[in-house]
């Protein structure tokens, strides 16, 4: 994970927009934690912390963080109309994901003191970051702060989520499964579908009537869906098809040209759908866990952050990387197969779970899968990095 950062970033094309340094410290993190993960899952290595908590807690707060950060601090000031924020400001953060992230990886292999003083330094970057964004929510002259507010109100939880995972790792394990469940509902897909119900049918040319109360009512039945679960583990399904329900019927009124011709809004409308088969597929399978004990290997997330998440993630990063480089906003041949091949992992997932519920072997499935997004993330690297890093014209 090293990564030379010693130039004057005041003359380094790298620095120059926050999204570029931020993007690619979320990628690299992403590749590094996943091979990690696939080889102490499997036994092959040793780690000093739990591996699923090394799984939720880096990809979470390695991956998606970062990455928010990136896209946020190049857009929130222009959905907010107020100045850009100053490289100075974005660069210390940085510097805070940075260390902590290679503190985290290298201490959970070597010790959890490391690996604690990791999460601290993310933990200072994820706080700092929210407080920037805070200001510009609480500076904006606009008067209409409905789809900002939502965006920072998910930015809080998530540095609340991030406080419990750091509490549930060194004092007080039980706080785990509960920073789990904030950290997935009220940040990573809150967040995601605040910032994708403002922007994709904006994109997209939709002329709509924007649902006013849409957000509202998505938080508290999110908040029924944590109260139940922590009550009682699957009791939540009624909520997520209520979610399914409530999310599909929005997403048919937006009347969104599918299929569509142009791949960057194809994988961000695909994104789009994954979200009420996601808390459909989700609630029908907590339900038989409930009746059964049949373990579906967390399902509901994973379609959740995998299939609405990640997927909108590669969309908006990957309209962003060209956008603000000077390269036509347009996907060429490869860049459509990259986004195609989200979707093969997303399913790929699906069928690992679905393995489990049938007591089948699914570690050969579990293998293709993290190989698979691996590769996939690598060869998104490959192609956007030169990008990001350099400015490179795409031909």
């Amino acid at each position: 994970m090293h990564m030379q950062f010693n130039e004057n970033p005041d003359n380094n094309y790298f620095f120059s927009q926050p999204h570029q340094p931020f993007f690619v410290l979320a990628f690299v993190n992403a590749i590094v934690m996943m091979l990690v993960f696939m080889l102490a899952y499997k036994g092959t290595i040793y780690i000093a912390i739990p591996s699923t908590v090394f799984h939720v807690y880096g990809l979470t707060y390695l991956l998606f963080t970062p990455a928010f950060f990136g896209f946020l601090f190049t857009t929130f000031p222009r959905f907010a109309s107020t100045p850009t924020i100053p490289k100075k400001v974005y660069m210390q953060i940085f510097g805070f994901f940075y260390m902590g992230a290679a503190l985290f990886i290298l201490g959970s292999i070597v010790s959890p003191i490391f690996s604690g003083i990791g999460m601290l330094m993310v933990f200072g970057g994820h706080f700092s970051g929210m407080l920037v964004l805070r200001t510009i929510y609480k500076t904006t002259k606009m008067e209409d702060k409905h789809d900002i507010f939502w965006i920072l109100t998910a930015m809080k939880l998530g540095v609340f989520a991030h406080l419990l995972f750091i509490i549930g790792q060194f004092f007080y394990a039980s706080f785990i499964g509960f920073a789990t469940e904030i950290a997935i509902y009220l940040y990573l897909f809150l967040l995601t579908f605040s910032v994708a119900q403002r922007m994709v049918p904006f994109f997209s040319h939709c002329i709509i009537d924007k649902n006013m109360l849409l957000l509202k009512v998505v938080f508290w039945l999110l908040v029924g869906h944590i109260l139940l679960e922590g009550i009682y583990p699957g009791a939540s399904f009624i909520v997520d098809l209520g979610l399914a329900a409530l999310i599909g019927r929005e997403l048919l009124r937006w009347k969104l040209p599918f299929p569509n011709p142009n791949p960057l809004l194809m994988v961000l409308h695909i994104a789009l759908y994954w979200v009420p088969l996601a808390f459909l597929l989700g609630g029908l399978s907590s339900l038989v866990t409930m009746l059964s004990g049949i373990n579906f290997l967390a399902l509901n997330i994973h379609l959740l952050t995998l299939g609405f998440v990640f997927t909108i993630l590669i969309g908006f990063g990957t309209r962003v990387t060209l956008g603000h480089s000077g390269n036509k906003m347009q996907a060429d041949k490869w860049t459509t197969y990259l986004f195609y091949a989200t979707q093969l992992i997303v399913i790929l997932r699906l069928l690992v779970s679905f393995s489990a519920a049938f007591g089948w072997n699914f570690m050969i499935l579990f293998d293709i899968t993290v190989t698979a997004w691996v590769l996939l993330l690598s060869i998104w690297a490959y192609r956007f990095f030169p990008v990001l890093i350099s400015g490179k014209k795409l031909t």
